[in-house]
């Protein structure tokens, strides 16, 4: 078994029209023994940027923690909100630091940008962006995931479209990944607020 699938995780995030949303599953496991049901996986750097971390799960707190810190520093220096292209860069550049001994992680970063462009990516564990205009997934579930969202996809989606979507996305995505699950949880992002939202999926 991978390191990456020691916990079990299935992240994914989605863009809508001035909006987006990053769901995940809930379930922090070792290998098949489910430890707990209600883990976060989605973390706020600020209102309108948000980042979820697949992989080991102790290596994903340590990074939050290290991000946080960074973002902090930005904000003390510029007196503004880091940029979401800026904060991928920074995590990038923070993973290939640490390439002989990585952070066991796959970021998927999420945010509005300027005039409220949504902007989403992913990277592996030692930093090399993948970017997107639609959707992008991570975790031990990210197989399925594709199949669902490349299948339920579709572009310029409301808010309330794009959450009914995504979450759909990522409750058939779960059944078919026995190291993921036990419910979800959704953030859905617009120019104006911030809804969260937790799913009721196969408690098994």
């Amino acid at each position: 078994m991978s390191i990456f699938e020691y916990n079990g995780s299935a992240l994914v995030a989605m863009v809508g029209k001035n909006c987006f949303a990053i769901a995940s599953d809930r379930r922090l496991g070792v290998q098949l023994q489910t430890i707990a049901t209600d883990f976060q996986r989605v973390y706020k750097i600020h209102d309108k940027l948000y980042v979820g971390l697949s992989g080991l799960a102790t290596d994903a707190q340590t990074l939050h923690q290290r991000l946080v810190f960074r973002h902090k520093l930005y904000q003390l220096r510029e007196e503004r909100d880091m940029k979401p292209e800026t904060f991928a860069s920074l995590v990038s550049a923070l993973l290939y630091e640490k390439r002989f001994g990585p952070y066991f992680c796959q970021p998927v970063i999420a945010g509005l940008g300027d005039d409220d462009v949504p902007f989403i990516c992913t990277m592996d564990c030692l930093g090399a962006k993948e970017l997107a205009k639609d959707f992008v997934v991570s975790g031990t579930a990210s197989e399925s995931l594709y199949g669902a969202c490349e299948s339920m996809y579709k572009p310029n989606m409301e808010p309330d479209e794009l959450f009914e979507t995504i979450s759909q996305a990522l409750l058939a995505s779960v059944d078919r990944d026995c190291l993921s699950g036990w419910g979800g949880y959704v953030l859905l992002v617009t120019p104006t607020e911030v809804q969260e939202k937790i799913l009721k999926g196969r408690m098994d």
